[in-house]
């Protein structure tokens, strides 16, 4: 049976998640099979696993860098919020009903035969489960019949590193607070502390571990340096929407909306060296993009109300009446279209018009589709017309079913069920669409994508070089595996885990 260790943090965004992706990768180069856990996390960033699940995608980053296939055991309960109150529960992959905050709370213990399960499964298959935690193991509001810090760690026995942001300031308030706050039988089980997102000089910190160790008893296994790698994170938690990208010739616009979801569609485009991407969430940040990107969202109907409300469909509409791209993807091919109804309030009943940009009407139902897609574009006109015949892949995760008129975008099979040949999405001559996440993830694509803004700006001819993404993320993966080993005892860990 496999080993375990657990990583919580102080609060939320001291890094667990990126953590967690160092400590699978350093096991998986020395030899050992691992594989991540987080028995609930909250997230809108999702993935579909090749038997048709759905989990979040951190662990997803967390498996590719343990080198193992993805599945559901590894996210067992996935809450994906519509509202401020209210979320989506998925279980073990399978969506459950919607349900407001209250009412999961008190339903979440019913979930432990299935949080234990998902975990027996990885169990029996692995060398070392790495677990997270979420937010704070001392939030002593919700600390009673706790299902994903100290009580999870109970329930497997996991020996426990605590993880402070020392970034953002009061570590060590933050470390001993939490050590106060936990009962003795919690205490014993933290048997050691990272220092997380530290920027200067380790000595000029030293005195403060050494009060740190006397006054808590728990050593200091680690001071990890604030560094920035191009990794998954936590959707709620992530920086991406504040960084400032390069100056590129080809200016993008993601429309950042209130409950974005899968914005790591966009990510190959990102890291292009020919792409300003930007995610705007106002009309004064529009500027004159060549591109506008629509992303998914879990509400649709309140999305695009937002997008109106806010001047952002005028500036879309004013752009696209310039024959500029939009490509709308899931929720934001949906908006694209004529009409929205949600008449069993699956997301938020209502209706409402859509932007008018696409022949296609939706519809909600509670049914929900999840599948993994492979295919290519059919003979597609326009400003993408160069990507007639490219192969295409990814999976698609919706609620709405779509009427469409016009020319389709894709011919695709599922692979999950591997039944006969279905067509996605609709285009115009500059206005795109589809259900895919994960289109541009193809360098084919986002080299053709970009290949055609840039001849349209009168850089015809010219070479554009896309990152094969598969090679990057390994990349990226080994080199956070490094700074986990550089600046964390690795051996006092492996002694935790019982290993050494």
């Amino acid at each position: 049976m496999a080993r375990s260790i657990m990583i919580q943090g102080t609060m939320s965004n001291a890094g667990k998640s990126i953590l967690v992706g160092g400590l699978c990768r350093v096991l998986h180069q020395d030899g050992f099979r691992a594989a991540p856990f987080k028995s609930q996390n909250m997230a809108l960033n999702s993935f579909i696993t090749k038997e048709g699940l759905e989990m979040g995608r951190a662990q997803v980053m967390q498996a590719e860098a343990a080198g193992i296939e993805p599945e559901a055991a590894m996210n067992p309960i996935l809450l994906k919020p519509t509202n401020d109150t209210g979320s989506q529960v998925i279980v073990n992959g399978e969506a459950v009903g919607v349900m407001s905050a209250s009412e999961y709370y008190r339903k979440k213990t019913e979930y432990i035969p299935d949080i234990l399960k998902a975990y027996h499964r990885l169990e029996e298959a692995c060398d070392v489960i790495v677990i997270e935690g979420a937010g704070s193991p001392a939030e002593i509001n919700l600390k009673e019949n706790d299902i994903v810090n100290m009580g999870l760690a109970k329930m497997v026995d996991a020996p426990v590193l605590l993880v402070g942001d020392i970034d953002r300031g009061g570590v060590f308030a933050q470390i001993v607070g939490t050590m106060e706050l936990l009962e003795e039988e919690e205490r014993r089980r933290i048997k050691g502390v990272i220092i997380n997102k530290f920027r200067g000089d380790k000595e000029i910190l030293r005195p403060g571990l050494e009060m740190l160790t006397e006054r808590t008893k728990i050593p200091v296994c680690g001071v990890v340096p604030y560094f920035y790698l191009d990794i998954d994170d936590e959707d709620s938690l992530t920086e991406r929407f504040a960084r400032k990208g390069k100056n590129g010739r080809v200016d993008i616009a993601v429309i950042r909306l209130p409950r974005i979801s899968n914005f790591t569609d966009f990510a190959p485009l990102e890291g292009m060296e020919d792409v300003t991407l930007r995610y705007v969430g106002s009309a004064g940040e529009f500027g004159s993009p060549d591109a506008v990107m629509l992303p998914g969202t879990k509400n649709t109907i309140a999305d695009l109300l937002w997008l109106r409300q806010s001047g952002l469909e005028a500036k879309i509409l004013r752009h696209s009446d310039q024959g500029r791209l939009v490509f709308g993807i899931c929720g934001g091919y949906q908006m694209l279209g004529e009409s929205i109804e949600d008449p069993q309030g699956v997301e938020q009943k209502g209706s409402v018009r859509g932007l008018g940009l696409l022949p296609m009407k939706t519809r909600f139902a509670p049914e929900k589709t999840r599948t993994r897609v492979k295919g290519y574009f059919q003979e597609i006109g326009g400003l993408l017309g160069g990507l007639n015949q490219v192969e295409a892949e990814g999976y698609e995760i919706h609620m709405g079913v779509s009427e469409t008129r016009g020319k389709r975008m894709l011919r695709l099979t599922d692979t999950v069920t591997q039944g006969a040949p279905k067509e996605d999405g609709l285009c115009t001559d500059h206005v795109y669409g589809c259900y895919v996440h994960g289109i541009f993830d193809r360098a084919e694509v986002a080299a053709g994508v970009v290949g055609a803004l840039l001849c349209q700006k009168g850089y015809c001819g010219e070479g554009v070089k896309a990152v094969n993404q598969s090679e990057y993320k390994e990349a990226q993966y080994d080199k956070l595996a490094k700074i986990v080993r550089e600046n964390v005892d690795m051996d006092a860990v492996y002694r935790m885990i019982g290993i050494k």
